[in-house]
């Protein structure tokens, strides 16, 4: 937003208040001349149309009060994108950009007409749901340092706990980009003490310390082919190719979505098929075939057919 337009939108604001507001006490309030002032509430009459008044008692004010700066050219799908766009960021971050999300929303309904933001907001509330599992427990003051140490390139310092290891580690990571992966927050970058590109919940992250080094991303790390080369969020090891096999019940389920960039689909004569694909790590994969249960079989690698053979033999000592 140019610097100028944030004023304007800002002179709006103090125009629609209750409060008496002279060019002086507006140019005060903005930073900035007198004369600045004027030429901005010249430019609004003119460019805008804006219905400004001034006199003695009431200082400046709008003599229309529905009124609306055109700043925002929206359609209404538009806009309704927008507040779907709000509560998905909200389902998926938790209160992470709380404060942000309510200010942008207060902002923008000021300046749409009050019935068409009703309609929107009602809509939007009543007739689209997000339905999320378990809440995140996503600390703000984490994840906006992470994002500042993304924007300067700056290495932090961070204690942080392993759910696999069931451990604690300190570490210095260069962090690269921050994403999300079936709802749980990522950041990945540069891990010094494993000394390799790797991925960590932001959510298992316990404290974190902006340090002043500074770094510059690998340039062998291309975004684009790391994410590509990830089955679900699990990365590194060497690019394998996958084969399941996956029965007629469950053949749909695997055909109305696309698993993975490289996937290729070999069907049947019988409606079955097998699945095709290329990634890195086997745990992930491991475990989503484990979720069809019986419905679906690790053709290949060996290792995959090896590790849910495991798997499935602990399981039946549970069970016995």
């Amino acid at each position: 937003m140019s610097r100028h337009l944030e004023r304007l939108l800002e002179l709006d604001r103090l125009l629609r208040s209750s409060d008496r507001y002279t060019a002086v006490t507006l140019a005060t309030s903005l930073e900035v001349s007198e004369r600045t002032i004027r030429n901005d509430l010249d430019f609004l009459r003119d460019r805008y149309n804006a219905p400004i008044e001034n006199d003695r008692q009431r200082g400046y004010y709008y003599s229309d009060p529905n009124w609306r700066l055109d700043s925002i050219p929206l359609t209404k799908g538009e806009l309704f994108a927008l507040t779907l766009g709000a509560k998905i960021l909200q389902s998926h971050s938790g209160s992470v950009y709380e404060a942000e999300l309510k200010s942008a929303i207060e902002q923008l309904s000021r300046r749409i007409p009050e019935q068409t933001w009703v309609d929107l907001q009602g809509l939007a509330s009543d007739r689209v749901m997000f339905r999320e599992g378990a809440e995140l427990n996503l600390n703000p003051e984490i994840w906006q340092k992470l994002e500042v140490a993304c924007q300067q390139k700056r290495r932090v310092q961070m204690s942080y706990y392993s759910a696999g290891r069931n451990e604690h580690s300190e570490r210095e990571l260069d962090p690269y980009i921050l994403h999300f992966s079936r709802s749980n927050p990522y950041v990945t970058g540069f891990c010094h003490l494993r000394q390799d590109t790797r991925w960590f919940r932001i959510d298992r992250i316990q404290s974190i310390v902006l340090l002043d080094k500074i770094f510059e991303i690998d340039p062998t790390f291309d975004a684009k082919e790391h994410f590509e080369m990830a089955f679900q969020h699990e990365v590194g090891g060497i690019p394998t190719q996958i084969s399941i096999w996956f029965d007629v019940r469950t053949a749909p389920f695997i055909r109305e979505r696309r698993w993975h960039p490289t996937q290729q689909l070999e069907e049947h004569t019988d409606g079955a098929l097998t699945l095709h694909f290329v990634a890195r790590g086997l745990n992930e994969v491991k475990r989503w075939i484990l979720f069809y249960g019986k419905g679906a079989k690790a053709i290949a690698p060996p290792e995959l057919v090896e590790m849910v053979r495991d798997e499935i033999n602990f399981m039946y000592s549970n069970y016995r």
